[in-house]
């Protein structure tokens, strides 16, 4: 009897059923090999050995056909005839290791977890893992004694009596021992570990799960579904990038393994890699489910025009389309969160581009023979982290970056384009600095002119040549390159800073006002600032010829003893806040500290305090019935009464009146 051509269509069967099972779970049905000499096909789930049995073609007391993969030399059966391929689908439960070559036509050693059927063993007691065998029993075969395995003919009647084997737990299945031939190992059956594993996956408890599985692949390293199994853990624990090594493993050991192929396709749709997804999901034409095919096209679609609107510099739609790509199924693509960092730094947008950073995934190790935008993925990624670094005026890791990117991709002209100018600009920015220290200002201007060249949105660098024309006396040259740094980074507050000081020279006190009040908002715990700011709107004052009296900047709340002194501050130039309260009150206890951090931090405005227990005079003539209760005056007319005001109200208001 032949059997050539037979593993063909066997492995053509496996591929099939493997990619119409359910990928979003572990691999639960597995192609039983056998062994390759034993028919044995319905042992029970966990019943295993470890005894290694040799088979000698010359036997003849039993009978039955044996089956088994085939790989090198045809194997004789009992009866003469010569065994075949096994038909059968992947068993549920037990996947023996039969794809360990035969020795010889002659002699076979069989793999670990299979007991041949009719084979004399040596004389004494085979205990089987998850079995108990209640006795042996020695009978004459031909001129010997010997004790029959299972499956043996047992001459003189009386065979042996099993118990069916008990699950085990993860933790047993993970350290318990099994007894062989009398000795202890730390040892268990691949296929029961594997099976308490997949129990653990459906629970969701993917690194109990996983540590299973990594013990089913020490047990038998050779098997391609322990493998694809473990991938499935890892997916669960978000560690793609690690999935995607299991299963081009799996695939090695069996590179017709449809299971994997799936999980390793959606896989790749989820990175991005749309090429690489569509050879592993259409391995048989097209994929077994139409909704993958329309998922997979969405996401090609989307990502081709992301990576078109990206070389015209259109990144709003580079944007849009990373955004929809993702949307569609690209979950995972390290390059698609690159792309969209890279866009948001484009539309001046730093700080969305800088928390889009940290949110970018991690496939890490990062996959190989990926691209985007003609540029490697990992190198894209560098890439993108070099602009990010240029932008926040951390030049050294900038050219660290790209250096990085250019080693990954040296074949790619934008990587190395951008490699030189960062280089470039580095060196210019360096230069600039140096000649600053020197104070010659005006050649330090020019090399910072020189990077701005090379780099025409460096917020950093329009700052420091706004220093160098500011120490020149050129003051609305400097305002210029302050209003361009502000229009790449408009929270940067250096420039700020910068052109409060310029217009302050130039006496344009309400720009100057308005350039404090940007930096309060910024640095509201900024003496300096808060100080300016208070010297600014007295200037203010002055140059709009208001009435300035008394202004002295860090007062505290004044507290206020009697109606004459209550009427005299209500009569003030400016704004006074008064705070009524009451010692007792739980609500006042808590506003009073915030009123005088108020203070603080708006030294321009008058603030007082009336007790209404102390002043209950000056509590009636307002008509004061709650406390705590906050009215604004402005140049003695009442503009706003608040009735326990909230922190967030109490600060908007005076923040409103105080302009």
């Amino acid at each position: 009897m032949s059997h050539s051509g037979k593993p063909v269509i066997e492995s053509n069967n496996r591929l099939r059923d493997s990619l119409t099972s359910d990928i979003n779970k572990p691999d639960f049905r597995e192609l039983d090999l056998g062994s390759p000499v034993s028919p044995l096909r319905s042992q029970p789930r966990g019943l295993t050995t470890t005894t290694t049995t040799t088979s000698s073609s010359s036997s003849s007391s039993s009978s039955g056909s044996v089956t088994g993969r085939i790989r090198h030399a045809p194997v004789t059966g009992r009866s003469g005839s010569v065994t075949g391929s096994q038909s059968g689908s992947r068993s549920d439960s037990v996947t023996s290791n039969s794809q360990q070559p035969l020795i010889s036509s002659s002699s076979a050693t069989s793999p670990a977890n299979v007991l041949p059927t009719g084979n004399i063993c040596p004389s004494g007691k085979i205990q089987i893992t998850g079995m108990t065998q209640s006795r042996s029993r020695s009978d004459v075969l031909g001129s010997g004694t010997g004790t029959y395995g299972h499956g043996s003919i047992m001459r003189g009647g009386g065979g042996s009596s099993v118990s069916p084997a008990k699950p085990i737990s993860t933790r047993q299945a993970l350290s318990s021992p099994v007894t062989v031939g009398g000795s202890s190992r730390s040892s268990s059956d691949p296929e029961e570990v594997k099976r308490v594993g997949n129990e653990m996956y459906k629970k969701g408890l993917f690194s109990e799960a996983l540590k299973l599985y990594d013990k089913a692949i020490a047990l038998s390293p050779i098997n391609a579904a322990y493998r694809s199994n473990r991938a499935a853990a890892l997916t669960g624990l978000a560690r793609i990038g690690e999935a995607v090594k299991e299963c081009e493993e799996a695939l090695r050991l069996d590179p017709n393994y449809g299971r994997a192929h799936h999980r390793l396709g959606l896989l790749l749709i989820r990175l991005g890699q749309v090429d690489s997804a569509r050879k592993h999901l259409c391995l048989l034409g097209k994929p077994s489910d139409p909704m993958e095919l329309r998922k997979l096209e969405a996401v090609e679609k989307h990502m081709s025009k992301c990576a078109d609107a990206r070389k015209l510099g259109d990144w709003k739609a580079a944007l849009m389309e990373a955004d929809a790509a993702i949307v569609s199924g690209a979950d995972f693509s390290p390059h698609l969160g690159m792309c969209k960092v890279e866009a948001l730094l484009k539309l001046h947008r730093l700080d969305d581009a800088q928390s889009n950073l940290l949110e970018v995934p991690k496939a890490e190790p990062f996959p190989a023979h990926c691209s985007f935008s003609g540029i490697a993925c990992e190198a894209y990624t560098y890439f993108v982290k070099a602009q990010i670094e240029m932008a926040l005026g951390r030049f050294e890791n900038a050219v660290m970056a790209a250096e990085k990117a250019s080693k990954i991709d040296p074949r790619s002209n934008e990587v190395a384009m951008l490699h030189n100018t960062v280089t470039l600009v580095a060196r210019a920015r360096v230069r600039g600095n140096d000649l600053y220290k020197s104070e010659r200002y005006t050649e330090a201007s020019s090399a910072y002119a020189e990077g701005l060249r090379l780099d025409p949105c460096n917020a950093i660098l329009y700052c420091n040549r706004a220093a160098c024309w500011f120490k020149l006396g050129m003051w609305e040259r400097s305002v210029e390159d302050c209003n361009q740094a502000l229009r790449f980074q408009p929270r940067y507050t250096k420039p700020l800073l910068r052109r409060a000081a310029c217009n302050n020279k130039m006496e344009r006190w309400a720009a100057v006002v308005s350039d404090y009040e940007a930096l309060r908002k910024e640095l509201p715990h900024d003496k300096e600032v808060a100080e300016s700011l208070f010297h600014a709107q007295v200037a203010l004052k002055k140059s709009r010829g208001e009435e300035v009296l008394n202004m002295e900047f860090g007062g505290e709340v004044e507290e206020v003893y009697s109606r004459e002194q209550f009427k005299a501050a209500m009569n003030l130039p400016g704004v006074s806040v008064i705070h009524f309260s009451t010692v007792s009150d739980h609500q006042c206890k808590q506003l009073s500290p915030f009123v005088d951090s108020l203070c603080t931090r708006y030294p321009s405005i008058h603030f007082l305090k009336v007790d209404i227990d102390k002043c209950p005079s000056i509590g009636n003539a307002e008509n004061v019935r709650v406390v705590p209760t906050v009215k604004i005056y402005k140049n003695g007319t009442r503009v706003k009464e608040i009735v326990c005001p909230s922190k967030e109200v109490l600060e908007y208001s005076v923040r409103h009146y105080s302009g």
